[in-house]
């Protein structure tokens, strides 16, 4: 049945108010297109100009490493031997086998020459490949080779432009690292500003060009953005599949460039392990970046031939472990604060214990003794036992494995950053405790990631990665000095980062009751202003006198010893001596190496040992026989090592030698109780005196200043 019921009487309030309300929904829609437009008019300006400053940067930095470089030496005027004697120790050593590779008449037998190589080590054929990091050397000897270049540009030329253009690769990484981390391209302009102010913390590439690091960490700093880029939440199918790639090929380079890359990732491995363990990563994430390492290494693994230090690094034993933990320990993100806790502990115990396990089977099925003299190292500056480890004892002594001098964080200190760098790190610190102990007091069963951003205090994943990131690597670079170049970019990145960051500004404006939304806006843009000024005033006049600095490479003595060997000794005869003039040798001259500074292989570890007698205690016919037996024609002796007195005592070379070979070491001072006075006087010095037992093995046929060079006797 229908009824009819009276109509309800609308109030004349209400109709004014929807009418009100749909007239300002209609200038909202009619506003919005133009605001959008507006907006994304602005980011494209925004991108384009923060892209070009990001390009020029980098390119007036490597301009201006190379002028140094040119300035400190005159390279474009020296001769060819002099070019290649400022290609001090290993350098040398690598950059002979980029001139190896032009200097052969097909590619095909440049290759051969490098995998069936008999002149590095004498009496033994090698796989340079295999044992060491040269492909780069490898493809840039093809390019020259292919390339229409060689009437406009010499050899030498076309290897350290390289370098130098890697080095504007590597700051303009950093910059858009710095830029994505904060969200403004001033960031990225502050990072690279402080890179270059504090060149001497941050590079070493004008006086080592061809050093491995200077190859590598150019694709480190690429990895590190595109990881960044790639834990940002909600990425787009496409962008996260491209910036995966982005990650592996970086990944790939950088191992396939440095011997030390295991570690470096290690290092990495353990930053992605702590940010999944207290669920402040996505896991997913983390496991497509442990596959990522494992892939990249194990690719290197097969272009060196299967390298068994790379199969024995700690790094395989470590993602394989924490994938094989994980799998175990299912429920690990779930329950109460101590039940959590008591499970990441348990966690951690697992996969150290995995660890161990897995590198101890592999080291012990491929026989692995190549990295052994890296763990002596460490055992003993860590203080876990004294060592008369010759081969410890050698990176003990050297300045670059000593611990990060103080002077470093004075010098950091005069440009700001490391008093910004800092101020970033105990805001982000704070915020990491704070969302790390929110994190496992969730007692549900949801990832926390997702709650982030309702918290009041909170911490982006990418800010996350980088924050662990610079803590592990400043540890590193604090105990071993030749690492800080590894931290200090970094600093430049996260320090910046900080000053231009809102979410920083905001937790700090909070903190104090101090919060606005402009005085944010005024802080992130102001402060990186007023520290470019700052950088500009105090640096750009030294800058400027740097590069008008002229000076020119003199080192007479040794050009004289090059030139000798070349127009005095047979193509096929074998040199041995220190470690550092030998890949001079063989770069200058192509002679035969007993030994050399590539010091990663166990059994070159104990023939330089043997070579190294002539700087001890040793009666002649021992250190003839010695010699001998790895075919030697001719020893090199410099009074720099024999007369040393740059290390202290008991890090002299010769002290070195004596405490390994039990005796009692020179000069003033005490030495242990079961060292005794040795039976012989010092080789080094008694050979030069020409007494009948050592002219019978050894006859002097050159000598300098410096240097001193013996023909050995082929009698018995």
């Amino acid at each position: 049945m229908i009824s009819i019921r009276q109509r309800k009487g609308i109030k004349t309030t209400e109709v004014s108010e929807d009418c009100a309300a749909q007239e300002e929904n209609v200038k909202l829609e009619n506003k919005l297109p133009s605001s959008c437009t507006n907006r994304r008019l602005w980011k494209i300006l925004s991108f384009t100009i923060g892209g070009t400053v990001a390009l020029c940067i980098g390119l007036l930095t490597s301009v201006y490493l190379a002028t140094l470089h040119e300035n400190d030496l005159w390279f474009s005027n020296i001769k060819e031997v002099e070019r290649e004697i400022s290609f001090r120790t290993e350098c040398g050593l690598y950059y002979s086998y980029y001139k190896q590779m032009l200097q052969a008449p097909t590619l095909m037998q440049g290759f051969h020459g490098l995998i069936y190589d008999n002149k590095t080590e004498s009496m033994r054929t090698i796989n340079l490949l295999q044992r060491m990091n040269i492909y780069q050397e490898v493809f840039l000897g093809i390019l020259y080779r292919v390339l229409p270049i060689q009437k406009y540009l010499e050899p030498v030329y076309f290897y350290i432009y390289t370098l130098f253009g890697l080095q504007a690769i590597y700051v303009t990484a950093l910059y858009i690292t710095s830029w994505l981390l904060s969200g403004t391209w001033l960031s990225g302009l502050l990072a690279a500003f402080w890179y270059v102010t504090n060149r001497i913390d941050t590079t070493r590439v004008e006086f080592t060009i061809p050093l491995r690091e200077n190859w590598a960490l150019p694709f480190f700093a690429i990895q590190i953005a595109a990881i960044t880029y790639f834990l940002r939440p909600n990425l787009q199918p496409l962008s996260q599949r491209l910036t995966l790639l982005a990650i592996f090929t970086s990944t790939f380079l950088f191992s396939l460039t440095w011997q030390f890359n295991q570690f470096m990732m290690l290092m990495q491995a353990l930053v992605l392990f702590t940010l999944d363990s207290l669920d402040m990563l996505p896991a997913v994430k983390v496991t497509w970046l442990y596959g990522i390492q494992l892939t990249g290494l194990l690719l290197v693994c097969i272009l060196q031939f299967f390298n068994s230090m790379i199969l024995g690094s700690l790094l395989i034993s470590f993602n394989l472990s924490v994938l094989i933990a994980r799998k175990i320990q299912k429920n690990l993100k779930t329950g109460s604060f101590l039940n959590r806790l008591g499970k990441l502990l348990l966690h951690l115990f697992v996969v150290l214990c995995l660890t161990l396990f897995l590198n101890n089977i592999i080291k012990r099925i491929l026989n692995l003794k190549s990295d052994e003299h890296i763990f002596k190292f460490l055992k003993a500056k860590f203080g876990f036992g004294a060592t008369r480890d010759f081969d410890a004892n050698l990176y003990l002594c050297e300045e670059a494995f000593g611990l990060l001098p103080l002077n470093t964080f004075e010098r950091l200190s005069d440009t700001l950053l490391f008093y910004a760098y800092i101020f970033v790190l105990s805001i982000t610190v704070t915020a990491a405790l704070a969302v790390a102990f929110r994190n496992l007091s969730d007692s549900t069963n949801q990832q926390s990631m997702g709650k982030i951003g309702k918290s009041s205090i909170g911490l982006k994943p990418e800010t996350a990665y980088n924050l662990i990131h610079t803590i592990l690597f400043g540890f590193l670079a604090l105990s071993t000095m030749r690492m800080k170049y590894l931290w200090t970019s970094h600093m430049c990145v996260f320090a910046s980062f900080g000053l231009c960051s809102p979410e920083i500004w905001e937790l700090l404006l909070k903190l104090i009751h101090l919060y606005n939304p402009k005085r944010i806006c005024i802080m992130r843009y102001s402060i990186p202003i007023l520290i470019l000024l700052y950088l500009c005033y105090k640096f750009w006049p030294g800058m400027m006198d740097e590069l008008s600095e002229l000076r020119e490479f003199y080192d007479p003595d040794t050009v004289e010893l090059m030139n000798w060997i070349n127009s005095n000794t047979p193509r096929k005869a074998v040199f041995a001596g220190s470690m550092q003039l030998l890949a001079g040798v063989k770069l200058c001259t192509g002679r035969t190496l007993t030994n050399h500074p590539h010091y990663e292989d166990n059994s070159l570890r104990e023939r330089t040992r043997a070579v190294y007698q002539i700087y001890a205690k040793r009666p002649p016919e021992e250190v003839h026989a010695l010699l001998r037996s790895f075919g030697t024609d001719y020893v090199i002796l410099e009074d720099s090592i024999c007369y040393e007195r740059r290390h202290r005592r008991g890090c002299r070379l010769r002290d070195l030698l004596d405490v390994a070979n039990g005796h009692m070491m020179d000069g003033p001072g005490e030495n242990d109780p079961d060292l005794k006075l040795a039976g012989h006087p010092r080789f080094c010095e008694e050979i030069k005196r020409n007494l009948p037992p050592y002219t019978a093995y050894f006859t002097r046929v050159f000598q300098n200043k410096t240097f001193h060079v013996y023909k050995l006797s082929r009698n018995k």
